[in-house]
C-alpha cells in the first residue's frame, strides 16, 4: 500500500505551462484535493482555479506566485506531434529547455522558494526497445541508436538536454523530480486517446506497421496520483518513470482498444503507409512505430499502487469515463 498521507493544510501548487491537456487535468485533480491552484499561461483563460500570465521567456510580475510556493509542476512545453523541421525544433527546445532554465534562474533566488518542484521529461529519452524493459538504474538511453531512423534521434536527445537544464542548477531548499512521462490517456477531445478512439470507431484501429513496438502508457488518474505521490513523499528525488508497469505491443494496445469500443475488426496499417500518413500530416512515425517499453521501476519500490495497472482495464474504463462525459 502507498504510505502518502493527506496534507494536514492546503497546498499552494503552481504549474508554469499547465494549460495544455496534462496541466489541466493536473489543476482539476489538486483543485479537487482541496490545494490552492495557480496556473501559469500564455493566454489565461476562464478556470475553477487561478490563471496567470507569463511568456514563459522573460521574469516577471508571475514568480511572485512561486514565492512561498509549496510546489512547482513544470508542464510547459510545445508539443511534438510534428515534422521536426529545424524551425520546430527550435520552438521545441525555446518551450521545453528555455523555461526549464528561465525558472531555475527564478527558483534559486526566490527568498522562500517552493519545497519540491516536479519537472516533465519523456519517456522518448530511451532508446528504441522490444528486447527488455527500461526502467530507471538500467535503461539505455537513446538517442544515438544505429538501428532506427536518423530522424528519430531528436526527441532523445532533446529529453536528455531537457533533463540536463533541469539538474545543471543547485536549488538547496528545493527538491527535484523529474517525470519521464509515458503517453497519458485522459477521455477528453483532441488527444491522443481521442484521437485512437476515433480510428478505431472507423474500423481504422488495427496494428500500426509490424505490431511488434512497445506501447508505454498511463490513465490519467495513475499519472496524477503519481504525481501527488511524489509531491509528498519528501524523501524521493531525481528521476522517475512514470508509466504503467505493464507496456503491451502496440498489437495487443490496439486490440484492447477495440474491445473496449465494441468493434471487432480494425484496418491494419503497414509502416510504409505510416511514412506516406506523417509525410502528409508533417509529423514523425517515431509517435507511432518507436518501442517504448518503459518500467516503473522506483515508484514501484517506493510503494506507489497503480489503480490501473492493466492496459484492457484501463481502455475499458478510459472509454466508460468518455461515455459518460458525452452523455
Amino acid at each position: 500500500m502507498e504510505s502518502v498521507s493527506l496534507s494536514p493544510r492546503p497546498l499552494r501548487v503552481v504549474l508554469p505551462g499547465g494549460s495544455g491537456q496534462v496541466g489541466r487535468m493536473l489543476a482539476h485533480y489538486f483543485q479537487q484535493c482541496g490545494h490552492h491552484v495557480t496556473v501559469l499561461t500564455r493566454l489565461p483563460y476562464t478556470a475553477p482555479w487561478q490563471t496567470v500570465h507569463w511568456d514563459g521567456a522573460h521574469i516577471g510580475p508571475w514568480t511572485e506566485h512561486l514565492e512561498g510556493a509549496d510546489v512547482c509542476i513544470h508542464v510547459a512545453g510545445r508539443s511534438m506531434n510534428c515534422r521536426y523541421t529545424e524551425a520546430n525544433r527550435r520552438e521545441i527546445y525555446a518551450s521545453r529547455i528555455g523555461t526549464t532554465r528561465l525558472l531555475n534562474a527564478v527558483v534559486a533566488n526566490l527568498a522562500e522558494p517552493p519545497r519540491v518542484w516536479l519537472n516533465a521529461s519523456t519517456a522518448n529519452i530511451y532508446r528504441h526497445a522490444q528486447d527488455r524493459a527500461m526502467d530507471e538504474a538500467t535503461g539505455q538511453l537513446g538517442g544515438n541508436e544505429t538501428d532506427v531512423p536518423r530522424g528519430w534521434h531528436f526527441a532523445a536527445r532533446m529529453a536528455k538536454d531537457w533533463e540536463a537544464a533541469f539538474f545543471e542548477t543547485s536549488t538547496p531548499r528545493t527538491r527535484k523530480v523529474a517525470l519521464r512521462m509515458a503517453l497519458t490517456l485522459s477521455p477528453v477531445p483532441g488527444n491522443a486517446f481521442a484521437t485512437l478512439s476515433n480510428m478505431v470507431r472507423l474500423s481504422l484501429g488495427g496494428t500500426q506497421g509490424n505490431g511488434r513496438q512497445f506501447v508505454s502508457w498511463i490513465h490519467e488518474a495513475d499519472f496524477a496520483r503519481a504525481v501527488h505521490f511524489l509531491m509528498l513523499r519528501t524523501d524521493l528525488e531525481g528521476v522517475f518513470n512514470v508509466a504503467a508497469p505493464h507496456a503491451v505491443p502496440n498489437r495487443e494496445f490496439m486490440a484492447a482498444l477495440r474491445e473496449a469500443w465494441d468493434v471487432p475488426n480494425g484496418v491494419p496499417v503497414p509502416a510504409p503507409l505510416l511514412e506516406i500518413a506523417a509525410l502528409l500530416l508533417r509529423t514523425e512515425t517515431e509517435l507511432v512505430l518507436k518501442s517504448r517499453r518503459v518500467a516503473p521501476a522506483r515508484l514501484l519500490q517506493a510503494g506507489f499502487a497503480f489503480q490501473f495497472p492493466e492496459w484492457p482495464q484501463a481502455a475499458a474504463d478510459l472509454v466508460r469515463l468518455w461515455r459518460l462525459r458525452s452523455a
